[in-house]
């Protein structure tokens, strides 16, 4: 017969809170429990295994050299201990209250919010918590936490995916940028004597541009409506998505660059379920929902073609 353990899981989510606010007092008011129930809940948990697993420096606890092993492998145990409450809810059919969903702010903005508004009637009071992000920021997100629903240019290791579209950018400025004074195409060369904007990798490392960089005179920002509108007054060129900038084309506030090769770019975006086999049926619903509203881009030869007439136009 397997021995019980003596240690509760509620010891080691009350010594966590201790580490992670700092004191007693703070573990007290982010757990809403009294400073006397901390502290014994603690010290009984320093008895039970026999020896000390914090240290107070001046008004801070610290943990221990043991404490530190025991707490990083508690993690481990709380996280394992929700995912398996998480899992039993999911196997009970029991519907998300709450649906985390991280999108690369690539994806087409019209599907997105066509997807939005037919899932809320058949949402049964479901929660929406959409957080938009650049590049590898939706892939981060994935490995810091667990997301129900990521929409990716990027698949880490170890998670299935499913190409849900492809978005499609060309390189644009305003019809009065400079570029548009040659009579020829434009080439590599001539457009790294440019400024170009790019926008900025959201994850923490920023390792990834969006923009395909080629210039040595680049400005850099945060979002694709940043660097819609910087290009959009006039300033500098950049590769856009063709989904957000349909507007600016048709009424003149942009063009596209009359480039000799590359003037259009593909991704393809993905949906990546966070919680794999735990994910639940609004989850589910909403993805289904969002791949019927994704219609397909334009294919690459109808863009070129589009790009080639509009070389010849700015001739």
């Amino acid at each position: 017969m397997s021995k019980a353990p003596r240690v509760t899981l509620e010891q080691w989510r009350v010594l966590q809170a201790v580490v992670d606010h700092g004191g007693f007092a703070q573990a007290a008011e982010a757990l809403h429990k009294s400073q006397s129930s901390i502290s014994y809940t603690v010290a009984k948990l320093q008895e039970q295994l026999g020896f000390p697993l914090l240290a107070i420096e001046g008004r801070k606890a610290q943990l221990t050299d043991r404490g530190n092993v025991l707490v990083k492998r508690s993690r481990h145990l709380l996280k394992e201990a929700i995912d398996l409450e998480s899992l039993a809810h999911t196997l009970g059919k029991g519907w998300e209250p709450e649906i985390e969903l991280v999108v690369d702010a690539a994806f087409p903005t019209y599907p997105l919010l066509k997807a939005l508004k037919r899932f809320e009637p058949q949402s049964q009071g479901t929660q929406i918590e959409l957080k938009e992000t650049v590049l590898g920021g939706a892939e981060e997100a994935l490995l810091k936490g667990m997301p129900d629903l990521v929409i990716s240019p990027f698949i880490p290791k170890g998670y299935l995916a499913d190409s849900i579209i492809e978005v499609g950018f060309i390189a644009v400025a305003a019809p009065t940028h400079a570029l548009f004074n040659d009579v020829e195409l434009i080439s590599n060369e001539r457009l790294a004597n440019e400024l170009q904007i790019v926008i900025r990798d959201s994850s923490s490392d920023h390792k990834k541009d969006a923009g395909w960089l080629g210039s040595d005179r680049r400005w850099t920002v945060s979002s694709i409506q940043s660097a819609l509108e910087i290009v959009s007054s006039g300033i500098g060129f950049a590769w856009l998505p063709t989904s957000e900038i349909a507007k600016q084309l048709d009424n003149g506030g942009l063009k596209a660059i009359p480039l000799v090769s590359g003037s259009y770019k593909s991704v393809h975006l993905y949906a990546i379920f966070g919680k794999g086999e735990r994910t639940g049926p609004a989850t589910q619903l909403f993805l289904d929902i969002l791949q019927h509203e994704s219609s397909p881009c334009p294919s690459s030869k109808e863009i070129e073609h589009q790009l080639k007439l509009a070389a010849r136009h700015a001739k």
